[in-house]
């Protein structure tokens, strides 16, 4: 059994998520071949798409929403993603079980004790048939059904129980927090009904786009659980690798193997992005110490930026500024190549102002 190094899994998973080298691919084949790209504000899809692909604009994506090609809604790891319409038919009845564990959570639990789910769940649906509303309006007549309930509790309650598409202006390029969340049901913005869980496709596409990985990483990338009797079932038709502790890792048999010493541009990674949250062992495109360093804040999005395939440090948009903010020391050649691409970046971001960039070293390691 071939063990694969660090370096070849970094360069590997690079391949993957497209970003060697900018693709040609149309933003709804390269969201396809990611499975769902995570959308948790409105602009980090923008960047995570720019980062990929040659040549794209905002309204790529702002058009492939109008025309209800993707789907903006709650899927993997219970959290707010794009994927295509097909591919959320079977996607989100697959995570579903995972989705509604967040009633679990006190967050929901202290407003919905008591309240008949079904009901809750089917009175949502009513109110949204036929079209679509805020969240928040949502909520409010809700309450008139369900009294001396926190309304945007009920609202998000619905959400969870009910899969809900959020409309084109809600993931419309323009802002770095959602504010306006306006919701439908996704059955109606698709217009098909959603299919059976397909837990085979959520591992094969998973393994295509992140492989080889371990269980652990294919559960921890999706939220989902006992995906081990699924890679068992698999498992004939899988290559099977290991890692430099023993773990073994599956992939598909004809899915491509980068070398080690392959060639890597400076990237510029949007807070939530695929490649940073794909595994549970990150390690092969962030430092475990850097990765535990950023974990408090991590849970509301880090960018960060690849220098050599690896996370070297963050940005930030502040004001109309780009600043970077790096945990290792520059290079003359790097510094440049960072700002090389932080000049290009620049212009996407703030397309109507002047900005400018500025390095940070308050970050460096040992600083």
């Amino acid at each position: 059994m071939r063990e694969l190094s660090l370096g070849e899994l970094n360069r590997t998973l690079l391949v993957r998520q497209r970003l060697t080298e900018r693709v040609d691919d149309t933003p709804l084949e390269l969201i396809r071949h990611l499975v769902a790209m995570q959308g948790q504000e409105p602009n980090w899809p923008y960047v995570g798409l720019w980062a990929r692909l040659a040549g794209f604009r905002h309204d790529d994506l702002a058009a492939l929403l109008r025309e209800q090609k993707l789907v903006r809604s709650t899927m993997i790891r219970r959290t707010m993603h794009l994927a295509t319409a097909d591919d959320y038919r079977w996607l989100r009845p697959t995570v579903q079980p995972w989705v509604e564990s967040l009633l679990k959570a006190a967050y929901y639990r202290d407003e919905i004790e008591g309240v008949d789910l079904t009901d809750l769940a089917a009175h949502g649906r009513s109110l949204l048939t036929g079209r679509t509303m805020a969240r928040g309006d949502l909520g409010k007549l809700l309450a008139e059904h369900f009294p001396d309930r926190h309304t945007r509790r009920l609202a998000d309650t619905v959400e969870v129980l009910v899969p809900l598409a959020h409309d084109a202006d809600t993931g419309a390029w323009g802002r770095w927090r959602n504010r306006y969340v306006t919701v439908g049901l996704a059955e109606e913005w698709i217009g098909a009904p959603l299919s059976d869980p397909d837990p085979d496709a959520l591992v094969l596409r998973y393994l295509a786009a992140f492989g080889p990985a371990t269980v652990a990483d294919i559960q921890a990338w999706s939220g989902i659980t006992r995906l081990a009797a699924v890679i068992t079932r698999l498992r004939p038709d899988l290559r099977i690798f290991r890692d430099e502790d023993g773990r073994e890792l599956y992939d598909l048999p004809d899915a491509p193997l980068a070398p080690a010493d392959l060639p890597t541009p400076v990237r510029f990674l949007p807070a939530f992005d695929n490649a940073l949250l794909g595994h549970k062992d990150r390690r092969r495109i962030i430092a475990e110490h850097d990765r535990q360093r950023t974990a408090k804040e991590a849970s509301a999005g880090i960018p960060t930026y690849l220098v050599d395939g690896f996370a070297h440090g963050r940005w930030a948009l502040d004001g109309t500024t780009i600043r970077i903010l790096p945990w290792y020391p520059f290079t003359s050649r790097t510094e440049q190549a960072v700002l090389a691409e932080a000049e290009i970046l620049l212009p996407f971001i703030l397309p109507d102002e002047l900005g400018e960039i500025v390095i940070d070293k308050s970050e460096l390691n040992g600083a």
